[in-house]
């Protein structure tokens, strides 16, 4: 009777069998198959070759003492080639790969070393024994072109006997014999990883629900998902669920919650995988001594109402149930998208060495996360096994409470405590987006966990000592940005002293780069064709260009009411306004009554109750320049102008004096009209900038991007949406002014675009920015994009370089300046702004959003030609 013989898709495989009983026949067969791959299969014979090219010594050509030498020799070469071997299967196993060892493995030591191999890296082995009769043996070895010999076949056979018994209990998963007639009707397959699975339309993976299955249900409204005729939870795009485990304990109905995932996941139409609550919760079923605490005896009572309600015999078949789908949820799941393993769901954490395994080990490291003892108070305590993580893959897990999703080194925790009033997260793959609903009361009631430990300390002080060596931030959109500790050190004492509270320093604008060439125009150092090459050269075809205002650049974070205020930033405010370096952009006084007129005029608006939020987060520019510039303007501006002009045209006036006397002074007189006319330039420009103000009369705000409102970020807006948006505040308040702007999709486009940038520069105006269509722009590598590249005008640029930066031998040495370090910034700063927005969005603790502040003011204290 045939048989089927399924070999495993990782770990080890060893063939058991004294030489020719067929095995290196059998692995040629499963390759020509295709049931294995070629590189699978490793063979001494291989190896002995590999570490001293040869796998055979004839000892009959050779005397009685050269034989003993040569044995001798083919011993150590045989122990050379195992010890290779070895390492290299222990290579296979711990990459997750499959090895099929060709070798006679005739005594319970040598297959020792395998077991062990397969047990350290948490892969499977399995023995295929042939046992043939030494006959075939014999008369197969006739027909070797090098015979082993027939003493040698006999003794391979004795022993081969004597220790077949022990083969079942040396620890292999499976064992298979198979004689002559077994191994003809047997067939291979090969086994797929039941822990690897496509992620097909998209998943939807779920934090720990712990029974609250009331939130459960609003959050899969929330999600698309739609209850079909059978009961079940689909969703119109083929999306799937997956629960990082804990779905029951602590909270009201824990039955209803695995009843739910027991059905979905017999119907395909979800995953589970194990966790501490479940495991704990099996073994009470299957009768073991297990104490139900922590809300665990909550579900002790369900299944008590469960037999009032069922009788008994229901119960004890549910119970089983539930045990058996318990039991049966792996440690992890690896879901792959076109072929490639990209996303991993665990309980309490995994290391990169165990994803996608299974053994005891890993289970209890999935289950209970990378702990060390406990504190005094029985608390585990946990190391941040997140921190060693470089698979690529990103890693969705639970177990350990957080106020929002915690995401470090592409790991992504989204248990946010639901059972303690928090909240139950989803996050959806590949979408990459968090979506969740508020709990709908605290289940647990349990004042010391860490939900409720974080609420208390939310607004505490971010502890100063864990940024003085330097630290690094882990950004969604470039990944880790490391701070250096000299930098660090200037801006804690500029936090300390001069900003805003940190509490409501929640975003510090990027800087901004010119074009990564400069213009190859005669007498333009900055010019719009540079920026538009540099977004055709990232696959950008439609940009928007926004006219620059002349001002200082302000952030303003308004609330609807003082109360409203209270959650986000911990005190009672209708808000603040504050320049890009964190200090207060206005005095109190100014502020109050500038922060009051626009929270009259949007509250007039209804703006607040149409928007439903409880604050708007705005960038912006203030004018005048000479608001914030007033010092800068005295000094350095107006001061070396009026002297400039005096000299030049003292100068020019004596040159003129010297040619009526007839020297030859012409080129002179006509280099010193020339600088006369830089200068005067020089002054009209920064003037054009200034005007007079009376309290809060002449001020003007334009803003240009709307960062965020209650529970929203705009960060996937376009930026034609920005601009229509801030119209829109434009026309609500006086204070706002609009910006004028343009598309730019083709060449007519572009040329108009250059012909206004002309205009307004001409007419003293400092320029424009250009910048892509979408807030977040990718190029063709994944790596985001410069967000925005400014073009200034030639006689703006007279302020920035000197009156006489046109001068060609100037014009030269500017054209070589190197912006790479300003565009790295300029990247750097805005994944630590849009990460800090996002984080304050979220409502997590000012500790959390003030690494991200403090690292971007950090990286503006780095040297960096400040004229870019």
């Amino acid at each position: 009777m045939s048989q089927q013989i399924a070999l495993p898709h990782a770990g080890i495989v060893l063939l058991v069998g004294p030489s020719n009983s067929g095995k290196t026949t059998l692995l040629n067969q499963l390759v020509e198959r295709e049931v294995l791959l070629r590189s699978e299969i490793v063979s001494s014979d291989q190896f002995r070759v590999l570490v001293s090219d040869t796998d055979y010594i004839d000892l009959k050509k050779h005397s009685k003492d050269e034989q003993e030498v040569l044995y001798a020799k083919y011993q150590q070469i045989s122990q050379s080639a195992f010890e290779a071997m070895s390492a290299l299967i222990n290579t296979r196993c711990a990459l997750g790969k499959l090895t099929v060892v060709d070798a006679t493995h005739l005594w319970p030591e040598d297959r020792k070393n395998y077991i062990i191999l397969a047990s350290k890296n948490h892969v499977s082995a399995m023995a295929i024994v042939l046992d043939l009769p030494e006959k075939i043996l014999l008369d197969r070895d006739d027909q070797r072109e090098l015979p082993r010999g027939r003493n040698r076949i006999k003794q391979q056979v004795r022993n081969f006997k004597n220790n077949l018994r022990s083969l079942k209990t040396e620890g292999f998963s499976t064992v298979n014999i198979l004689n002559e007639r077994q191994l003809e009707q047997s067939t291979f397959i090969r086994l797929s990883n039941p822990l690897v699975k496509e992620a097909g339309a998209g998943l939807d993976f779920i934090g720990d629900i712990h029974g609250c299955y009331d939130e459960f249900l609003e959050l899969l409204d929330k999600l698309g998902y739609n209850q079909n005729e059978e009961g079940m939870y689909v969703h119109p795009e083929g999306r799937k669920l997956v629960s990082v485990g804990d779905v029951l304990g602590r909270g009201p109905k824990s039955i209803d919650c695995i009843n739910f995932f027991r059905n979905h996941v017999e119907q395909d139409l979800a995953y589970m995988v194990d966790s501490n609550h479940g495991w704990k919760i099996a073994r009470w079923l299957s009768g073991r001594k297990v104490e139900l605490t922590h809300g665990d005896e909550k579900v002790a009572a369900e299944f008590e109402q469960y037999e009032h309600n069922q009788g008994k015999e229901a119960t004890d078949r549910f119970k089983e149930q539930v045990k058996n789908f318990l039991l049966a949820a792996p440690s992890n799941l690896v879901f792959s998208k076109n072929g490639v393993e990209g996303i991993v769901a665990t309980h309490a954490g995994i290391r990169d060495t165990y994803i996608g395994k299974q053994s005891n080990a890993i289970s209890d490291f999935c289950r209970y996360g990378d702990t060390d003892g406990v504190h005094e108070d029985g608390k585990p305590i946990r190391k941040d096994w997140f921190a060693e993580h470089q698979s690529g893959e990103i890693i969705i897990w639970g177990h350990d409470p957080n106020p929002q999703p915690l995401v470090v080194n592409n790991t992504i925790n989204i248990d946010q405590g639901v059972v303690f009033g928090g909240r139950l997260t989803a996050y959806r793959y590949p979408k990459k987006a968090f979506v969740w609903v508020d709990a709908h009361k605290d289940y647990a009631e349990d004042p010391e966990s860490l939900l409720q430990k974080w609420k208390k300390e939310r607004f505490s002080p971010p502890n100063i000592q864990s940024f003085l060596s330097g630290y690094s931030v882990n950004t969604e959109d470039y990944g880790e940005i490391r701070i250096k500790e000299e930098y660090v050190k200037s801006s804690i004492e500029e936090v300390s002293h001069y900003t805003v509270p940190i509490e409501e320093l929640v975003y510090i604008p990027p800087t901004m780069s010119p074009a990564p060439e400069p213009s190859p125009l005669e007498d333009y150092l900055e010019h719009p064709k540079e920026a538009f090459e540099y977004y055709r050269n990232q696959n950008v075809t439609k940009m928007i260009v926004e006219k620059k205002h002349m001002g200082s650049r302000a952030i303003l974070l308004l609330f609807k009411d003082e109360e409203s205020a209270v959650n986000y930033v911990g005190s009672p405010t209708l808000g603040t306004i504050y320049t890009r370096t964190g200090r207060p952009f206005f005095d109190q006084a100014m502020t109050r009554m500038i922060v009051r007129q626009l929270n009259d005029d949007l509250t007039s608006a209804e703006y607040f109750a149409k928007h439903k939020t409880d604050f708007i987060l705005l960038d912006a520019e203030v004018l005048p320049w000479n608001l914030k510039a007033k010092e800068l303007i005295s000094a350095q501006y107006a001061h070396v102008s009026e002297v400039a002009l005096m000299d030049r045209r003292k100068i020019l006036e004596k040159l003129e004096q010297a040619q009526e006397k007839g020297w030859d002074v012409g080129s002179w007189i006509e280099e010193f009209k020339l600088k006369l006319g830089n200068a005067k330039v020089f002054r009209e420009v920064f003037q054009k900038y200034c005007w007079d103000t009376q309290g809060i009369e002449g001020i003007k705000i334009a803003p240009f991007h709307i960062l965020a409102q209650s529970e929203q970020t705009f960060f996937d807006q376009s930026h034609i949406w920005h601009m229509e948006e801030t119209r829109e505040l434009a026309r609500l308040s006086d204070l706002f002014i609009e910006t004028e702007f343009k598309v730019v999709t083709d060449e007519a486009s572009e040329q108009e675009a250059i012909r206004w940038w002309q205009e307004i520069t001409e007419d003293g105006h400092e320029g424009f920015v250009v910048k892509p269509e979408t807030y977040i722009t990718r190029n063709n590598k994944g790596r985001i994009i410069q967000p925005a590249i400014k073009v200034r005008g030639r006689k703006y640029l007279h302020i920035i370089y000197g009156m006489d930066y046109l001068e060609p031998e100037n014009l030269t040495r500017l054209k070589n300046r190197n912006v790479s370090r300003k565009q790295r910034h300029a990247l750097m700063e805005f994944a630590l702004g849009i990460e800090g927005v996002k984080r304050f969005v979220r409502t997590e603790s000012a500790a959390r959003i003030h690494e991200c502040v403090l690292a971007t003011l950090a990286l503006e204290a780095e040297p960096v030609d400040p004229r870019l």
